[in-house]
This record gives structure tokens, sequence and C-alpha cells, in this order.
């Protein structure tokens, strides 16, 4: 498949990471498609996260190739991949804790600062005008993640479902065409994840934002996903639907492990 098909966002060929002697991901091809929600599920130590974090230049591919819109990843520094419409939110909760969260809000959409310097120093029109949309963007995630009643409350008092919310609003403010999400729902109980499935659909249909998600709760993965990549040890194992990844023997053995694990997930897809 050509990497620069329009048809997909992110496509990876082949690749591979290897830390010293250990081999944490071996030739894993896959492609995801705009505007649709891709979940990267298995055990831990499947290299999950190892995949996140070569999409986002944390880590460099040892061999193999990253696609995202056409251009080669591994020639962009870490601190472009956000400019390039690419954002995420980590298992471990990244915020700015004694800033108030329309504040981290805010500097989510720093990327999109159009001034120059002496436009900020001395508050220009130009200065004004970028400080005016990042306002707006930033009431408008409020408003779709129900963050109202939190807007003006610093991120050190709220309570750890709340922090997750504004992370995920923190990413969504930097206007990204991707969202990589890296268990979303971790740490969150019955009620919070509902909600968090909740948005997720949203962000995908309202938004027009494509998703690609790590994450361990198969209740959320087969609500949400449109298609799902099993890895165990490094490799692929299956790719498919939900539904189709949940059957395949290699998934029901290295990820699932029970029988009682297969039964709650049969009933939750079905």
């Amino acid at each position: 498949m050509n990497p620069s098909n329009s048809t997909y966002l992110l496509s990876a060929r082949d690749l591979s990471v290897r830390f010293g002697g250990v081999l944490a991901v071996n030739q894993v091809s896959f492609d995801v498609q705009r505007g649709e929600v891709f979940t990267l599920i298995g055990p831990n130590g499947a290299g999950k996260t190892t995949v996140f974090n070569l999409i986002s230049r944390i880590y460099t591919p040892t061999t193999g190739t990253l696609h995202f819109e056409g251009q080669l990843l591994s020639d962009k520094p870490p601190h472009a991949i956000a400019q390039l419409g690419i954002a995420r939110t980590f298992q471990n909760i990244e915020l700015f804790e004694n800033a108030t969260v329309l504040q981290n809000l805010l500097i989510g959409h720093h990327i999109h600062r159009g001034a120059g310097f002496w436009s900020n120093l001395f508050f220009t029109e130009a200065s004004r005008q970028a400080e005016l949309a990042a306002r707006l963007r930033a009431e408008q995630v409020i408003e779709l993640l129900d963050l109202q009643h939190y807007r003006d409350s610093f991120v050190a008092g709220l309570p750890y479902g709340k922090r997750k919310v504004v992370e995920l609003a923190r990413a969504l403010c930097t206007g990204p065409k991707l969202l990589l999400l890296d268990e979303p729902s971790s740490g969150l109980n019955v009620e919070e994840t509902e909600d968090m499935a909740w948005w997720i659909t949203d962000i995908k249909n309202e938004l027009g934002i494509t998703v690609l998600m790590v994450e361990h709760d198969m209740s959320l993965v087969s609500r949400v996903s449109d298609r799902v990549l099993a890895m165990n040890q490094g490799e692929v194992l299956a790719l498919g639907t939900p539904a189709q990844v949940q059957s395949h023997p290699g998934v029901i053995e290295a990820y699932l492990g029970s029988v009682d694990d297969v039964s709650s997930l049969r009933r939750a897809v079905t």
C-alpha cells in the first residue's frame, strides 16, 4: 500500500524497535483510516505504548517507517509533532497542577499562536486575535466535555477522573487531526468510563478527529472502536473489527487468558 494514499491518515510499515537485546516491537504494520477509532490492545509489555512513543517521536524506529499524511515522521523532531496535527494523552496524567483548567487548555492552543514575540509583548491586534481564537477554542472544548463548572478550578484540587478529562480537553485544544489516547479509562469508575465512551464517539463524529487508542477495558474498546489491532510480545496477532479480534484464538490465549474473560468480552460485544 502507498503510505501517501489519502485514505490513510497514518501508515506504519514493518516497524521494529530494539532496546539493547530486547526487541520491543517486531515488524508491525498497520494503517489508520481518516475518521475512524483504531485501537491497540494486548497484555502488558505487548509493545502498544512503544508504538505510541514512535508516533510521538519519543523513540526512533530501529527499522521500518511511519507516515502521517504522506510525511515521514522520522524526519520530524519531537517538538514538531503537535504542529503536524497529532495530539496525545498519557497513561500517567501530565498537567500543570498549579494552573486552572482554563489555563491548561490555553496552553494546549499555544502551538497555533501566529503572533510573534514583539506582537505578544506589545499586545498588538494580531496578538489579540490569537488570544480570542485560543479562548474560543477552549470554551468550545469545555462545553463539549462538560467542564463548565471546573473552568476556574486549579487542577491540583480536582479528582482523578476530572483530571483525565482535562488532559483530554487540553489535547483537543491543539486542534488535532489524529488524537492518541493512552488508556483513557485507566483509573476511572464505571460512570466515568461511560462518559469517556460518549466523548470519544463525539470527538470522532462531531469534531471529525481520527482516534488511535491504547486500551485494556474491552467493553470500551468494543463500544467505540471501528477496528482493533491485537499485539503480543511486540508482534501483531490479529487485525479486524472488535468482534473478529476477540474471537481470534491467539488473542484469546495471549490477551484474555481465562474462559471467564472470554465470556465477559463476548457479552460486551453482543
